[in-house]
């Protein structure tokens, strides 16, 4: 390896992040985090940390890429099979924004369900009376029903947050039920949709959650229900979660992830009052980008030092990698 090794980002990182990866090579930002910037500036690339979509082709294209690195922890941006063909390494930094996430699930549900985005409009541009009239229909978040599709390190930040913050039941529909806190139930996914007060959805885009949540699963949920999503966009029929939120089948949906990123203006979900609308930064705060950036640096100072990551996606991919870099 180089000795001053070329790391390339899809974007600007946290000014400490910055500082500490120029101490272990090159750092290279692109300057901006568009496909075509990002396949004509990674030319050269030993290590890409991504927080975007990486082309293929970059894979194949760059003979001494080392690792892919998320800035995260999905993988949906990464072709995984491509570069493990090609003996590249592929590692994430599972759970470093899992609280951040949590914590805007439970802010964003106790908004819908005490109304907020209808009475601080109303309260600006009608008064205090109209604002005030909302609180009739206002309704507590303790005691309610909180399913979780998905326990991963995000299910369980809200799970202690839920059941030790607010004394709610937590069910869940999980791949893994053996691995539940003793507290949370496990219950099949029709059980999920008919017992949820708030269901959250956090599990992986993959074959089996594409297009979960369509017409028939929101006719098998509760009355009022409220919908969050802070998985992946395709995990809903968007069509269908607006129908029933114009309809008043769903109480409300609190979406940070859309099919079509950035969301087209002329959605409908801009015009639903009941469904609050973020741009994809659930999981983005300072401390959480500041963790998620000091996960980045220590698996590329690992792989510079002559280790494997320690979360290691590809290991299928180590036989090709010791090849292509004589490490046998």
């Amino acid at each position: 390896m180089a000795d001053s090794p070329l790391i390339f980002s899809t974007h600007t990182l946290h000014p400490d992040i910055t500082r500490d990866l120029q101490e272990i090579g090159k750092l290279r930002i692109a300057s901006a985090p568009t496909p075509a910037a990002i396949i004509n500036e990674s030319t050269g690339a030993e290590f890409i940390v991504v927080r975007a979509p990486i082309d293929p082709q970059i894979v194949q294209r760059e003979t001494g890429l080392r690792a892919l690195v998320r800035h995260g922890a999905g993988l949906d941006m990464i072709p995984v099979d491509t570069a493990t063909q090609a003996g590249v390494l592929v590692a994430n930094v599972p759970g470093a924004n899992a609280v951040t996430v949590a914590e805007h699930v439970i802010f964003s549900s106790l908004a819908l369900l005490r109304q907020h985005p209808s009475v601080n409009t109303d309260l600006r541009q009608t008064g205090w009376e109209a604002a005030r009239q909302h609180s009739n229909t206002g309704r507590e978040i303790s005691g309610r029903t909180l399913g979780i599709l998905g326990m991963g390190n995000i299910g369980q930040a809200l799970h202690k947050i839920a059941s030790a913050g607010f004394g709610m039941e937590v069910i869940s529909h999980t791949r893994s039920p053996a691995k539940l806190p003793k507290n949370v139930q496990s219950v099949s996914l029709d059980d999920l949709m008919r017992r949820s007060d708030i269901l959250v959805l956090c599990c992986p885009l993959n074959d089996q959650t594409r297009g979960l949540i369509d017409r028939q699963a929101i006719d098998r949920m509760k009355p009022r229900a409220i919908l969050v999503n802070v998985s992946r966009g395709p995990v809903i029929d968007e069509g269908a979660v607006a129908e029933a939120l114009q309809s008043g089948k769903l109480g409300g949906a609190v979406l940070d992830v859309f099919s079509e990123q950035p969301l087209p203006a002329e959605h409908p979900f801009f015009s639903i009052p009941n469904v609050i609308l973020t741009p994809h930064m659930a999981g983005i705060t300072e401390e959480s980008m500041h963790r998620m950036g000091d996960g980045v640096v220590a698996e590329i100072r690992r792989i510079v030092n002559g280790d494997l990551p320690k979360n290691l996606i590809n290991p299928s991919a180590i036989p090709r990698y010791n090849s292509r870099f004589n490490l046998d």
